[in-house]
């Protein structure tokens, strides 16, 4: 969310001023000084002019009077509060109290992916707690509830309101985008989870899970997109809105003539869609790249000497550190499938490397087989695979850094672009400048093989780095056909008017001949400026900026919930319905923030 810059009078969009509607929706009216709203309920000024500050201030101060939902009513409390007389929100009663207390353990239960019945244990925790340390407090448990049944009810209920929340500002949003990601999940069965960005007039983006898709139901990608199109009507969402997909490279997601990815497009075609951009290399980057670039089975062999390392070498000195990052990603029992996701990041591959002849010596000492120490093309293509998918690691950390926008994520892949043309260069030439640990290989090989013999075959590693570039070109060909627009959103002052489409010049040139706005934009970032540009003046550049800000820009999300995924796999393996993974995953993603006096006294208006 982006602070509202200040503007010149002149350059003022009417839709960042004081609205009429704010008052019955909001509480609010317009300050004396024409200045921001003046709230009627604590009499705060609300400085910012924009909506979501407005409502952002209303939902966690004065939430409570949601229950004046009829017109009459909201009018009558209306006048009520300009005259003084201010309804108070009733305390919350001991149970009531008791309730959100209930609410707010069960989403800390499954913040930190918790079984239902842990909330058992935390209440015995809490009881000698208080016994010791606050004795004449220990009755205040007796209302907490955290029995299994009733903290999977309230988990349930905060998913809910958090849905809930999101369906009202999907309202709101001028365009949004999709990532749609098949490849999270390790449990028994497989899910696509969908999330959503979405762009408000003011330009405030809001990243959130859609919903949560079991593909055994939903098999073919006709089922698939059924399921999609479902969750976008509830959501209130329409497919003219829609900017852009992103997706993994999976043959579901891109398959040239049945992938899924062909029938949304197919779908939101129409004379009054946008066309919807797809680039599916931002999700799980290290992950699928790394299947392109282990030419030799790498790290089969490698997840066989880990768990090795866990079972009989746990007690080792050397392999703590190993050891102990392995638990922080998953813990300390690790399915298949989790230890081989982990091995593929270029951190696991580099730390492994650097404990190369430790785990050689552990081999040797418990018998193991060591037959690829003695290999010289796989111990090369072991430090070609590491160097690799390091420069790959650093790609993905910038990709994971959100509210930058799709244009300097685009930078950010032109470079990596540029990068991968001067590695193949340096491979055909034998300059190991920037494959650190393939040049520690190659010299340690030269102590032991005679002059003649062959150690290094560039061919075979730049075949490697050629498909590379190759995917690279196909995953995000279409952020290269919209790059005028990444780059007039990005510099429009520096932007030069003739190369831009004939619709935006004549709004480009004024835009450029604006000193007030150029001070702005030398001063504020990118997504401050554009909240505060005239749609009135601008409508044009204004919309570019609504569909450009739309656009996934960062993987944080989908790392958020494969982070939270591999470090709980044991929760979620267990028997869970659809219901319930999806509100584990909302909790555990979510930026939004539960109304929880409205949650405690809905459920006693429900329960009475």
């Amino acid at each position: 969310m982006w602070m509202t810059p200040k503007r010149s009078k002149m350059e003022i969009d009417e839709s960042r001023g004081f609205r009429a509607e704010w008052t019955q929706r909001y509480l609010v009216v317009e300050a004396p000084e024409g200045e921001g709203a003046l709230c009627l309920v604590c009499r705060r000024l609300v400085v910012a002019t924009g909506e979501p500050d407005v409502r952002h201030h209303y939902e966690a101060e004065h939430d409570y009077y949601e229950r004046y939902v009829a017109e009459g009513e909201r009018a009558a409390l209306v006048e009520r509060l300009r005259q003084g007389d201010l309804p108070e929100a009733a305390p919350l009663t001991p149970e009531e109290r008791a309730a959100r207390a209930g609410l707010g353990l069960a989403r800390l239960l499954a913040l930190k992916g918790c079984g239902w019945g842990e909330g058992d244990f935390v209440h015995r925790c809490m009881e000698v707690m208080l016994r010791d340390v606050l004795p004449d407090h220990v009755s205040v448990l007796d209302g907490i509830d955290l029995s299994p049944e009733i903290t999977r009810q309230r988990v349930l209920d905060i998913n809910q309101n958090l849905r809930s929340q999101l369906f009202n500002r999907a309202k709101d949003f001028k365009a949004y985008s999709l990532a749609l990601d098949d490849q999270a999940f390790v449990a028994y069965e497989n899910y696509l989870l969908v999330f959503v960005r979405g762009v408000g007039h003011d330009l405030e983006v809001q990243e959130e899970l859609l919903t949560i898709i079991n593909l055994t139901h939903h098999f073919s990608v006709g089922a698939l997109m059924a399921a999609i199109l479902e969750a976008l009507q509830t959501a209130g969402l329409s497919l003219q809105r829609m900017v852009g997909l992103t997706t993994t490279h999976t043959l579901r997601m891109i398959g040239e003539n049945s992938g899924l990815v062909s029938y949304m497009r197919e779908k939101a075609v129409s004379p009054n869609c946008w066309n919807v951009i797809h680039y599916s290399g931002f999700l799980h980057l290290e992950l699928l790249s790394s299947y392109d670039v282990d030419v030799n089975q790498i790290v089969n062999a490698i997840s066989e000497w880990i768990v090795l390392i866990k079972t009989r070498g746990v007690r080792r000195p050397e392999f703590q550190a190993l050891l102990t990052e392995s638990e922080s990603e998953h813990g300390e029992r690790v399915n298949g499938r989790c230890l081989n996701n982990w091995l593929r990041k270029g951190k696991t591959l580099k730390l492994i490397f650097s404990l190369r002849k430790e785990i050689k010596t552990f081999l040797v000492s418990i018998g193991a087989t060591t037959v690829h120490f003695t290999d010289h093309e796989w111990l090369c293509d072991f430090g070609f695979l590491v160097d690799i998918m390091d420069h790959l690691r650093e790609l993905s950390e910038l990709l994971r850094v959100s509210k930058v926008f799709a244009a300097a994520a685009f930078d950010h892949i032109c470079a990596f672009e540029v990068k991968l043309n001067l590695l193949q260069r340096h491979i055909e030439e034998k300059n190991l400048t920037h494959f650190a640990a393939l040049s520690q290989v190659v010299d340690e090989l030269k102590g032991h093989l005679q002059e003649d013999e062959k150690i290094l075959d560039p061919d075979r590693y730049r075949v490697v780095i050629c498909r590379l570039q190759k995917e690279f070109e196909r995953h995000f060909k279409d952020l290269k056909f919209i790059k005028k627009d990444l780059e007039l959103f990005a510099n429009p002052f520096s932007f030069k008017p003739e190369y831009a489409p004939i619709s935006v010049r004549v709004e480009l040139t004024k835009l450029q001949a604006n000193t007030n706005l150029w001070n702005e934009y030398r001063t504020k970032d990118l997504g401050q400026f554009y909240a505060g540009l005239s749609a009135e003046s601008y409508p044009i550049i204004k919309g570019v900026a609504c569909k450009v800000a739309s656009l996934f820009d960062s993987s944080k999300i989908c790392e958020k919930a494969f982070s939270y995924l591999t470090r709980n796999q044991h929760t979620l393996s267990q028997p869970l319905t659809d219901e319930h993974l999806h509100a584990l995953f909302r909790i555990a993603t979510t930026e939004i923030e539960p109304h929880w006096d409205d949650l405690v006294r809905r459920r006693n208006e429900s329960n009475p």
